[in-house]
C-alpha cells in the first residue's frame, strides 16, 4: 500500500504542469488593424421629406416685353353727319360717243306727253302730303318739321336726333324768311331750333327787338339761361331759356329716310 501511493505521487510530478488558464480560455484576442477598405455603392434614395415653411418674397422681376395687339373691338355708333363739303374739280371729257340714228318718235309723244302731266299730278299730291297733311316745310335739300311736343331744349335735341334728323339750323336769309312763315302759319310766336347756325346773328339786341313776340308765351324779361336759341315768327333768332319747355324745330336731310313720327 505505501509503496502504490510512492508511485503515484512520483507520476503526479513526473507531469509537466499545466496552467488552468491556459486550458480554460476560449478568447482571441485582437490583430493589427488592418487597410481601409473601398467606397461603397450609392445607396438608394431616401423618402421624401415634410414641406418647409415658405420663404421670403423675392425682389420684383425686370419688366416683360410688349405683347401682341389684342382682338378688334366692337365699332361705335356713327357720328352726326358732317356739312356738306365743297364742290371737287371736274373730272376730265369723256370718250366721244357714237353717232345716233334718226327716229320717227312721234307716235311716242302723246305717251311722253300724258306720263309729264302724270309725273306732274304726282309730284303735287306728294306736295301735298308733305306740306299740308304731315305739316312740314320743304327746300331744294331739307324738309322742316315743327314737333308740337313742348320740350326742354336737351330733350328737344334728342327726340330730333331720335326721328332721324336734328335740330333745325337755318343757314340762309331765304330758308329764315320761309320758316318764319312755316311758324306763323303754324299758330306759334316761337320754337326752339339750334343754338348755331348761319344767317342771322344771336344778340341781345335781337331779343330786345323780338321781345313782343314772346310776350304771349312767357315773361318779357331776359332770361336766366341764354345758352340755347329760338325763331320768332318774325323770322329772328334770339337767345332763349334752356329750362323751359316749348315747341321745336327738326330738319332732316332729303338724302336720308324719311323722318320719323313727322305726325
Amino acid at each position: 500500500m505505501g509503496r502504490k501511493f510512492v508511485a503515484l505521487l512520483v507520476l503526479f510530478t513526473t507531469i509537466t504542469p499545466v496552467d488552468a488558464t491556459e486550458v480554460c480560455s476560449n478568447a482571441v484576442l485582437p490583430g493589427l488593424k488592418g487597410d481601409q477598405g473601398e467606397k461603397g455603392d450609392e445607396g438608394e434614395q431616401g423618402k421624401l421629406g415634410k414641406t418647409g415653411p415658405p420663404g421670403q418674397q423675392g425682389l420684383m422681376g425686370e419688366l416683360g416685353g410688349e405683347g401682341e395687339p389684342g382682338l378688334t373691338g366692337k365699332s361705335g355708333p356713327a357720328g352726326e353727319r358732317g356739312d356738306k363739303g365743297e364742290r371737287g374739280i371736274d373730272g376730265p371729257a369723256g370718250l366721244r360717243g357714237k353717232p345716233g340714228t334718226t327716229c320717227d318718235c312721234g307716235k311716242y309723244n302723246k305717251v311722253v306727253g300724258q306720263l309729264d302731266v302724270n309725273i306732274s299730278k304726282l309730284k303735287n299730291s306728294v306736295k301735298f302730303l308733305k306740306n299740308v297733311v304731315l305739316g312740314m316745310q320743304e327746300t331744294e335739300e331739307k324738309f322742316y318739321l315743327i314737333v308740337k311736343e313742348a320740350r326742354r331744349y336737351k330733350e328737344a335735341l334728342l327726340n330730333c336726333r331720335l326721328r332721324g334728323g336734328t335740330m333745325a339750323a337755318p343757314r340762309e336769309d331765304e330758308t329764315h324768311a320761309l320758316l318764319a312763315d312755316y311758324v306763323s302759319r303754324a299758330g306759334l310766336t316761337h320754337v326752339f331750333v339750334a343754338e348755331h347756325g348761319g344767317g342771322r346773328a344771336l344778340t341781345e339786341n335781337t331779343l330786345e327787338k323780338n321781345s313782343t313776340a314772346r310776350s304771349t308765351a312767357g315773361p318779357t324779361g331776359p332770361p336766366t339761361n341764354v345758352s340755347c336759341a329760338e325763331m320768332t315768327s318774325a323770322g329772328a333768332r334770339t337767345p332763349a331759356d334752356c329750362d323751359v319747355a316749348m315747341f321745336y324745330m327738326c330738319e332732316f336731310s332729303k338724302r336720308r329716310k324719311t323722318p320719323v313720327g313727322a305726325s
